[in-house]
């Protein structure tokens, strides 16, 4: 299967740069994967699509500043560094900008020396794991002086930081947004509750796959980078209850799909657990978690296309971005929606 399978045309104009004031005006594509057919609705109607006892799955990690810029300790060279995960205690792995000028035993400071990261190890395309020295809290610190990481297809400043993030974010770790939830408000899902439809929780910590362009031509050949994953008890007694009695399982956004897709994987069943998740999700794959995905729009030959293909079948995503184009629908993060409907 070639990667180039997966590219289309974008007019610029189409990505979104800014968030909308108000979450919920997105626009919602609903593309029904039996039917073929698409229909154009607002967000805010998405509990239109939604039945009694369908259980909504979101993921709750919080977005860390992780864009740090610095200056080389012994020839002040500025480096920008992006905190990609947390190996253990005080070593992360971060993505590097001017990467060869950082070696071992390399230091970059932040901050007049508030924060330090001392270089202990290289990987491929301009990883370093780096071991942060600092006095305090470190996420304290990192508010201070840390930005929000946009993809770099944003070139708008964000005047609220807080639009980066879901309104039900929670436990701290992601390096971007998981953005199929950023059009949620609170309102929206207490009216979704009194319906009677389930909201429950996972978290996936977002990272470097979503900085990372696929650079092989065949999709078989391209790696995964892991992402850390966990799944509560409550959550899993949820889900299998949902599964026994044939409820629709919809996940917001491909972070939860793979998450709930590596558990059923590994497992068979729901269960509590966490762990590192390098799921892969391609055409041909067979889904076994989920029914229905609330998915933005992705960008070309990425690995969320993919994955959106593998669900929805390839023509008929084809079909909905163009038509999404035609109708001059956001792209990208603080873009629009879509529904991948089950039937």
């Amino acid at each position: 299967m070639k990667v180039s399978d997966f590219d289309y045309h974008l007019p610029e104009e189409l990505i979104a740069q800014t968030p909308l004031k108000d979450r919920t005006a997105s626009r919602l594509l609903v593309l029904n994967r039996q039917t073929s057919e698409i229909y154009h609705d607002q967000f805010a109607h998405l509990g239109n699509y939604l039945q009694k006892g369908d259980v909504l799955v979101l993921n709750d990690t919080s977005v860390i500043p992780a864009r740090l810029i610095g200056t080389k300790e012994d020839t002040k060279a500025v480096i920008e560094v992006l905190l990609l995960k947390q190996l253990q205690d005080d070593n992360w792995e971060c993505l590097v900008k001017k990467a060869k000028k950082i070696k071992i035993g390399s230091v970059v400071t932040f901050g007049d020396g508030l924060l330090k990261a001392k270089c202990i190890s290289i990987g491929e395309e301009g990883i370093r794991g780096f071991q942060m020295i600092y006095q305090g809290v470190f996420y304290e610190i990192l508010d201070d002086l840390g930005e929000m990481p946009l993809p770099p297809y944003i070139h708008e400043k964000l005047q609220d930081q807080n639009r980066y993030q879901t309104v039900y974010n929670k436990n701290i770790g992601s390096a971007a947004a998981p953005t199929a939830g950023l059009h949620f408000t609170n309102e929206l899902l207490l009216s979704l509750s009194k319906k009677g439809v389930i909201i429950t929780f996972v978290t996936l910590h977002v990272g470097l796959g979503t900085f990372r362009p696929v650079q092989v031509h065949k999709v078989e050949e391209h790696h995964m980078h892991t992402e850390f994953y966990q799944v509560s008890k409550e959550t899993a007694d949820i889900l299998n209850l949902a599964k026994k009695e044939n409820r629709k399982i919809i996940a917001v956004g491909t972070t939860s799909l793979r998450t709930l897709e590596t558990v059923l994987r590994d497992h068979q069943v729901f269960m509590e657990t966490s762990g590192w998740s390098d799921i892969f999700i391609y055409p041909g794959y067979q889904f076994k978690a989920i029914d229905e995905l609330i998915t933005n729009f992705h960008l070309p030959k990425s690995t969320l296309l993919m994955l959106v293909s593998a669900l929805a079948g390839t023509t008929n995503i084809k079909n909905a971005y163009k038509e999404a184009i035609k109708e001059k629908y956001r792209f990208f993060s603080f873009g629009d929606s879509m529904l991948i409907k089950g039937e």
